[in-house]
């Protein structure tokens, strides 16, 4: 995992960890300008409206101006990376020009003064803020560079001695500055690990070396497309035109997948995996210190030949990992198969859709999986009159498909209609078989997408049950706490020991003020109580990560909640251990790194640390 960065790219990622910018992310001058000129857009909703000179306008819910912070830097830290602890590699951070032919180098010039035209025409119109990185990756949104192996960090309060193994927790983090439009999920996948062993603590982050980045750090610069940020109206069809000549004529390869690796995290069959659901996973191993390394693309030893969702689920009682693929171009949309406990890959199950969903999530019982196919959908022809692929259907009725986990084809799925539900995430299903009942608990989202686009109403993210009656195909849908308690509950989890089977709790990140996250809440899911842990002042986080104290025990709470925090006054990041019981804070780690506010993580245990391939 030797950093090739370019000079720019380390003077990039250094100026982000040490200078967070108050309006713009103070890029140096030599890159593309993305300052609007001082044009204001246009207002729009859902799938956004038009902006000045026939521009695509969509408004992102994501950083919403209202609730940004820009806070300032109180101190400066070197950028370090794995060449300064090198003995024998040379400390450089310049690329090597990639060897092309004369044919080569001439489409290379001429499709960079295609890609320059483009840009010069983007800037003409203010970027969206769905797609304006001074917005996206502002503060603690934005990236850091990649941090060696530190051990023996300041502890303040006492590790639990049950604690043992490397927590480990993904995100989205740019290696390079965007020269035009970044969605925040845009970014490179980053993984923070805190190994803790014997009440010691020590800290890495490294990027998930995905095809996509070695060819962009050999290259010096961005070149794969961005998903969301750049993928929308005429100039995303461009960008795609571009990009498919550029592997043309063997500028870039993108055989091996176009993946960022930023989302979901498993471990699985011996394996640390990262994933986004654009790509198959890639194997990451943690070494006995604790530090990162990416083995490579990881196919199952070539079974798996499709992308896959990036929150697969793993069955607490057999083993199985089970999962989804979904399509955005071609038939079928949507496909389920599972994983034995050695790794054996199920065939695929075609599910009929009939338009390409949007599915970020999903469920698992005893004995089914609980497919969500809802209102946000992706419309690639939208491009072609100016608009946005991602939209929100209202024409379209939201439903849950119930499927017996050891299905091998669809005929007898259930389909239950749940009108006007939107669930990002779903935290845990179960059966309760003397009401023909499947319960699923998801957090709806209202309007359903807020994630990417901005409306006038607040957002609401509303902690739910719903049941689904497989005898009669009809549902219901209610709060779970009190209006008076209602608090945005979004990213988080329920003990993982039971995934599939009811449970009692849930653990949620307190997403407010939107989109920053200033506490957890631990959540009754038969009561409707909620109690709250709150960071502190001017302190934000992420997804509490829930660590049950050992698998034996016979209180479902009994475990410990471990989250990033980071003081934005202070400008410095910890990781926090909460006693799931008590709510009692237990320990904080000082990290020696800014940690960016991020996605999802799990926990290797020591043992599983010795047993990795």
């Amino acid at each position: 995992m030797a950093s090739t960065t370019t000079t720019n790219s380390c003077a990039w990622t250094k100026a982000q960890l040490t200078n967070p910018p108050k309006v713009d992310l103070g890029f140096p001058s030599k890159f593309v300008s993305l300052k609007n000129n001082n044009k204001k857009p246009n207002s729009g909703r859902g799938g956004g409206g038009n902006c000045s000179n026939g521009g695509m306008q969509i408004h992102s819910a994501l950083q919403s101006p209202s609730v940004l912070h820009f806070p300032k830097q109180p101190y400066q830290q070197p950028r370090i990376t794995k060449e300064d602890f090198a003995d024998t590699k040379p400390k450089t951070h310049e690329h090597q020009q990639p060897q092309w032919n004369l044919i080569q180098r001439a489409a290379a010039m001429a499709l960079d003064m295609v890609e320059a035209a483009l840009i010069a025409k983007e800037k003409e119109s203010p970027l969206p803020k769905t797609a304006d990185p001074r917005v996206q990756i502002a503060g603690n949104f934005s990236p850091v560079p990649e941090q060696p192996f530190r051990r023996s960090l300041p502890v303040a309060g006492t590790i639990p001695d049950c604690i043992s193994g490397v927590y480990v927790r993904n995100g989205a983090n740019p290696l390079f500055e965007p020269i035009a439009g970044h969605h925040f999920f845009d970014g490179d996948g980053m993984i923070h690990a805190v190994k803790l062993e014997n009440g010691s603590a020590s800290y890495a982050c490294r990027f998930t070396e995905t095809h996509r980045l070695l060819q962009e750090r050999e290259l010096g610069r961005p070149m794969f497309p961005k998903a969301i940020g750049e993928l929308h109206s005429h100039s995303g069809i461009a960008r795609l035109l571009l990009f498919y000549a550029r592997g043309l004529f063997g500028i870039l390869d993108h055989s091996h997948g176009t993946g960022v690796a930023n989302a979901g995290l498993v471990y699985f069959n011996d394996r640390l995996l990262a994933m986004s659901e654009d790509d198959i996973p890639y194997q990451v191993r943690i070494n006995q210190s604790g530090d990162l390394e990416t083995v490579g693309r990881y196919d199952f030893n070539g079974q798996l030949k499709s992308t896959m969702i990036a929150h697969p689920k793993l069955d607490p009682d057999s083993g199985e990992l089970f999962a989804l693929s979904y399509d955005v171009v071609q038939k079928p949309y949507l496909k389920y198969f599972k994983f034995s406990p050695d790794g054996t890959k199920s065939p695929n199950v075609e599910i009929p859709l009939p338009v390409p969903t949007m599915m970020h999530d999903f469920a698992i019982t005893e004995n089914f999986v609980v497919i969500p196919d809802q209102q946000v959908v992706f419309k690639l022809q939208e491009m072609i009159g100016g608009g946005s692929p991602v939209i929100y259907d209202k024409n379209k009725m939201s439903r849950f498909g119930i499927l017996r986990k050891e299905a091998t084809n669809a005929k007898d799925i259930i389909w239950v209609d749940v009108p006007d539900c939107f669930c990002f995430h779903l935290w845990n299903a179960w059966e309760e078989p003397e009401t023909d009942e499947v319960v699923v608990v998801g957090s709806c989202m209202t309007p359903p997408d807020s994630i990417f686009n901005e409306y006038d109403e607040n957002l609401q993210s509303v902690l739910s049950e719903i049941r689904l009656n497989l005898k009669t195909g009809k549902s219901t849908r209610k709060p779970i706490i009190a209006e008076s308690e209602q608090v945005n509950l979004e990213a988080g989890m329920v003990n993982r020991n039971l995934l599939g089977r009811k449970t009692r709790f849930a653990y949620l990140a307190i997403a407010e003020p939107w989109p920053k996250v200033s506490g957890f809440a631990k959540v009754d899911l038969q009561t409707g109580k909620v109690e709250k842990f709150y960071y502190g002042e001017n302190k934000y986080g992420g997804e509490p990560f829930f660590l049950p104290r050992n698998g034996n025990s016979d209180e479902e709470d009994d475990g410990y909640i471990l989250a990033f925090v980071h003081d934005e006054k202070k400008w410095k990041s910890e990781l926090e251990i909460v006693n799931s019981k008590t709510l009692k804070l237990e320990a904080t780690v000082k990290l020696p790194s800014r940690v960016p506010y991020g996605f999802h993580g799990t926990f290797v245990s020591a043992k599983d640390l010795k047993n990795q391939a």
